[in-house]
């Protein structure tokens, strides 16, 4: 009897996962409107991410590159797109990252540091924009029902999900499909899939291992640094917010036939949106150079006097000009065609501050 009680209290949590995934009535366009809708729910849970993407390791941009080269594992727990926490889980312990309104707390276990900083409209990927949810709601902006087909279902996080194909609207698109799949209980994104046109695997996915939709207690989003923790405040949060800060530029109105997105107010452009978007910013010489050597190691990169292009999976990244000038760089899912078309717009259309009245 103790023997099966065992057996039993260690096959349980198993059980959910080898049940077969059932049946849905749910129409594409209503899984669609599901998939945008988990943006606005409460949840808690564990993530899984992997990206194949092989991106220069510049300095200040490695952590872009870990985050979509690597296999990543975190720990989420959100509120709204204005309270969370996530902490990525690391071989020495974790790193975590948490928002409170407009305000955004970096706290590493292994340094005993937090860092306190504003949370920018415009910033580099981090780690919580690819959890299923907020990866699946940006990658739906400007999707329209005809854009959407049904995949079978599957069993993820312990529920039947509903699969769902989303075929970029724009053909400026360098993403061939993305496909993901919906939990019919918790009505959240579980798994979506990034496929570059042409490949047959994702090159990013992220997935749920473990989901909840009870509410995060106010504890876990809270932060109460020890004694010993080094507490500081910064004034940029990474390399894009300090370039729409200060840097004395603006960037052109269009590129590549995109407009220019409602949260460009500085010198750094985001332009498009969903599955067709790139983001131009304006760098110093050190750190264009540094970019530079790094993408010159890259499979296909082309580059003369003008510019360095390479295509990464779905990514493509541009920097313009050559060593000693600076240069704006390009990065996002454009075609090739399309991305070395918004590196001319932005040369030719952006100004200086003092020009711009």
């Amino acid at each position: 009897m103790v023997a099966l009680a065992v057996g039993l209290l260690v096959v349980a949590p198993l059980v959910g996962r080898w049940l077969p995934a059932g049946g849905t009535d749910a129409s594409p366009a209503e899984l669609l409107e599901q998939a945008r809708a988990g943006i606005d729910q409460q949840w808690s849970g564990t993530v899984e991410t992997t990206g194949t993407l092989q991106l220069p390791d510049a300095d200040r941009f490695g952590g872009v590159a870990a985050l979509f080269g690597e296999q990543t594992t975190m720990r989420v727990w959100w509120r709204d797109a204005e309270h969370w926490r996530v902490d990525r889980l690391l071989t020495t312990g974790e790193t975590d990252i948490r928002r409170d309104g407009d305000t955004t707390l970096e706290w590493s276990f292994e340094r005993a540091e937090a860092t306190y900083s504003r949370d920018p409209a415009i910033r580099l990927p981090r780690p919580g924009d690819l959890v299923p949810p907020v990866l699946a709601e940006r990658i739906l902006r400007g999707v329209t029902d005809d854009d959407v087909s049904p995949l079978p279902n599957r069993r993820l996080a312990g529920e039947s999900a509903a699969g769902l194909r989303v075929r970029p609207p724009s053909d400026l698109s360098s993403i061939d499909h993305v496909d993901l799949w919906t939990g019919q209980d918790s009505h959240l994104p579980l798994l979506v899939e990034v496929y570059a046109a042409g490949e047959a695997t994702p090159s990013v996915t992220s997935r749920f291992s473990a989901v909840s939709t009870d509410p995060p207690a106010d504890e876990i989003l809270a932060f109460e640094p020890t004694a010993t923790t080094d507490v500081k405040v910064e004034d940029v949060l990474d390399i894009a917010d300090a370039a729409n800060q200060y840097a004395p530029l603006r960037p052109p109105a269009t590129a590549a036939g995109l407009a220019l997105g409602p949260a460009s107010d500085g010198a750094v452009g985001v332009y498009g949106e969903g599955t067709a978007q790139v983001i131009a910013i304006p760098l110093r010489d050190r750190e264009a150079g540094a970019l530079r050597d790094q993408l010159t190691l890259t499979p296909g990169v082309e580059q003369d006097g003008e510019r360095t292009v390479a295509s990464v999976g779905p990514l493509g990244v541009l920097l313009t000009g050559r060593d000693g000038d600076g240069g704006w760089l390009l990065a996002g899912t454009l075609t090739r065609d399309a991305l070395e078309r918004a590196g001319r717009d932005v040369l030719a259309g952006y100004v200086f501050l003092e020009q711009a009245g």
